[in-house]
């Protein structure tokens, strides 16, 4: 079998034990997704997982486990990195609006070759920081994976939410220092740990609510 073979395959498999079906093509983008961030990451070191094998883990399929609660059409990912969990989402929800919002300048150009490359048409890239970057409209969904604490994360992204805004922080090990203290106006729904396939190691979504300041 061979390497992209290997690929493929486990990324079937994966996506067979999240429950879902996605058309060849695709599956076939996300590889390629997967790809363009291996050649890159050799000259620009954009990610530490090194192994396409690993990223199809790691990064796909831990980006994918969190679908069921991506629930809205407008999704700002923040702190990004090479596109994760945005691209995959972005890719498997045509129909929603996904910003990708890093502050790193090599991140936001790798990630607008590869929106470029896939042809993925539902992806704006911004380069900023969270709390500096003015949105053109508040936001249904707010996603930051392993970026900072929740109480200095609720802080920074206060200004992109609206009443209804869901923040879905992706975390390892239930967080238990980080649930309380959080700022006015936010709310927790819950917490659930995910299975990614493959991947020995815990994850967990804190799935939180914006209510209002009052």
């Amino acid at each position: 079998m061979s390497g992209e073979q290997q690929l493929a395959l486990r990324l079937s498999q994966g996506l067979l034990a999240l429950g879902l079906e996605l058309p060849p093509d695709v599956q076939q983008q996300l590889l390629r997704f997967i790809q363009l961030l291996a050649k890159w990451n050799k000259a620009y070191n954009l990610t530490a997982i090194r192994d396409p094998d690993e990223m199809v883990t790691k990064h796909l399929l831990d980006s994918l486990a969190i679908l069921p609660y991506v629930t809205g059409g407008e999704v700002i990912d923040i702190g990004t990195g090479p596109g994760l969990p945005g691209i995959p989402l972005a890719l498997v929800r045509p129909n929603g609006h996904f910003t990708l919002l890093d502050s790193n300048s090599k991140k936001t150009r790798f990630i607008t070759q590869a929106v470029m490359e896939l042809g993925i048409q539902n992806v704006a890239v911004v380069q900023s920081r969270a709390e500096a970057y003015q949105p053109p409209h508040p936001y249904d969904v707010v996603i930051a994976r392993a970026f900072a604490g929740i109480k200095e994360l609720l802080h920074w992204v206060r200004h992109l939410c609206k009443p209804g805004t869901r923040v879905i922080a992706m975390k390892g090990q239930y967080p238990e220092g980080e649930m309380e203290a959080w700022p006015a106006g936010f709310r927790c729904e819950s917490v659930q740990k995910i299975t990614v396939p493959g991947l020995q190691a815990e994850r967990h979504v804190v799935l939180i609510r914006y209510e209002n300041d009052k």
